[in-house]
């Protein structure tokens, strides 16, 4: 028996949340199912309403608002599950100001120089004020579009789910990026005193810069895995069994004489792999208060349209209001560069 309209939204809901836990079971209508059973339901709906393009056609309203449901429920929690570790991710309503309540350690209070630095359109790097305890975070519109022929429709070469899986990727992807332009911009307006650019990993100048950060409350690490894997202590011969055991596991430890080690999630500019979302280059050492180092805010829900083209083929556009920023709060934040992961100044902006 078809779902209704209300089934099917109740269903792209549950869906969303059963991505978020997939080992769990959930309950949609009056019965438990597991999160793959609820998946593969969702998409068996969603392809079956736009088998052929004449029923896409018939029910080309239903579709989009299913996408809707589905891409407003499941981007922020794949980003909260792929960035949670260092970034913030809330979720406001059409038109309501993405703002972040700040919680400022109490060294922070007595000595922070306060930066904000939020990324801009085509490079462009702007700073914004804080403004008592509270962030604001600026949203813009991140989107694309899948042309899909009429041909391809009619051979079942081309499923929504396809498209959903595809939007949803992208979307994760553009967050991740403009996380990664807020960091390097933000990197600029550390002091000079707090940062450094060495050749390879020197333990000593390291541990420098963690003392310092630690005079701001106990830091924390965030790098890459290929900064991780140099942060090596020279003296290899005094290593226990598990610190051997950890290395060869996971290449690299996941802790630093007592300061946790977080891995920023690498990926690539386009399947070239030849240019690096975030520069391995940069570890950066932040005291560890209340805040996380990123903020990431969505405003209103995702947006479907299509458009049909003379040729017959079909434009596929989806776009989500979202923001990010990096909130430094306190004069405690440190960075290491290590040139050998880069041919480039890391935090010179100037070319953007």
């Amino acid at each position: 028996m078809a779902l209704d309209r209300n089934s099917l939204i109740e269903l792209a809901k549950a869906n969303a949340k059963a991505s978020l836990n997939p080992s769990a079971t959930f309950t949609f209508g009056d019965q438990k199912f597991s999160a793959e059973a609820l998946n593969k339901t969702f998409v068996n709906e969603l392809n079956e309403l736009g088998k052929t393009p004449q029923a896409f056609r018939e029910n080309q309203n239903l579709i989009y608002t299913l996408l809707e449901v589905g891409l407003t429920e499941v981007l922020p929690v794949k980003v909260l599950q792929n960035y949670g570790q260092f970034a913030d991710v809330k979720t406001y309503a059409q038109g309501v100001k993405p703002i972040f309540k700040v919680n400022i350690s109490e060294a922070s209070k007595k000595r922070a120089k306060q930066f904000v630095t939020k990324v801009g359109l085509a490079g462009r790097y702007e700073t914004f004020k804080l403004d008592g305890y509270t962030l604001e975070v600026p949203t813009s519109a991140y989107g694309g579009a899948a042309r899909v022929e009429w041909e391809e429709m009619l051979d079942g070469r081309f499923t929504l789910n396809d498209y959903y899986n595809l939007v949803l990727e992208g979307l994760d992807e553009a967050v991740y990026r403009e996380i990664a332009k807020s960091l390097k911009a933000a990197v600029a307006d550390i002091k000079e005193v707090n940062k450094t650019s060495q050749t390879a990993f020197d333990e000593a100048i390291m541990d420098k810069l963690i003392q310092t950060a630690d005079a701001y409350g106990k830091s924390t690490i965030y790098c890459t895995f290929e900064f991780a894997a140099t942060m090596i202590p020279a003296d290899s011969a005094s290593w226990s069994d598990g610190m051997k055991e950890q290395i060869w596991n996971n290449g690299y430890f996941t802790t630093y004489k007592g300061h946790n080690v977080i891995i920023l999630p690498q990926s690539f500019e386009d399947e070239t792999n030849m240019t690096k979302v975030i520069d391995p280059s940069i570890c950066y050492i932040i005291p560890t208060g209340a805040e996380k180092p990123v903020k990431v805010a969505f405003e209103g829900q995702a947006q479907v349209k299509t458009f049909e083209n003379r040729d017959w083929s079909t434009e596929i556009q989806t776009y989500q209001k979202l923001g990010v920023a990096t909130y430094l709060v306190n004069p405690g934040i440190c960075v290491y560069e290590n040139t050998s992961l880069t041919t480039s100044n890391a935090w010179d902006t100037s070319g953007e």
